[in-house]
């Protein structure tokens, strides 16, 4: 064989176990996936202290149209078990201006947080939000694109 193919032949070997040696480096000794969270499951999470704003800003981009949201209404955020995790959820309640300008039903919404900062947000929150406390959050109402 020539230098040349040998060194062709060497890279392909390279290339072809690269997924193995990435896939021994993922791996933890003690047997726990890695996380960029520290996903404690059970254990008490920190309360999200800039919840509000953080909120604010991801509607901004969550919504269509962020401009004239009717009837804002938000429950501060308290710890539930969310599939089978402890997590603070904050319930919201809004009114979305749809894009023919009309308004159709309140929608309710499940703002999961982890680790203190907002993760996602729970189209079907009717569990999560039960006998939730909403209070006006006007805030949303004055949003801005």
């Amino acid at each position: 064989m020539t230098r040349l193919h040998l060194g062709i032949s060497a890279k392909r070997a390279a290339i072809l176990l690269l997924p193995v040696v990435l896939a021994a480096c993922a791996g933890s000794d003690d047997g726990r996936s890695i996380t960029f969270t520290d996903d404690r499951g059970v254990a008490e999470q920190p309360y999200p202290n800039n919840y509000r704003a953080e909120l604010l800003a991801f509607m901004r981009t969550y919504l269509n149209n962020p401009v004239d949201v009717h009837d804002a209404a938000m429950a501060e955020p308290v710890q539930r078990t969310v599939g089978g995790r402890l997590r603070y959820v904050s319930c919201l309640r809004f009114t979305p201006r749809e894009s023919d300008g009309s308004y159709r039903e309140v929608r309710e919404r499940a703002i999961l947080y982890v680790d203190g900062r907002l993760d996602r947000v729970a189209e079907n929150a009717t569990e999560a939000c039960a006998g939730a406390v909403y209070t006006a959050f006007p805030e949303l109402e004055k949003l801005t694109r």
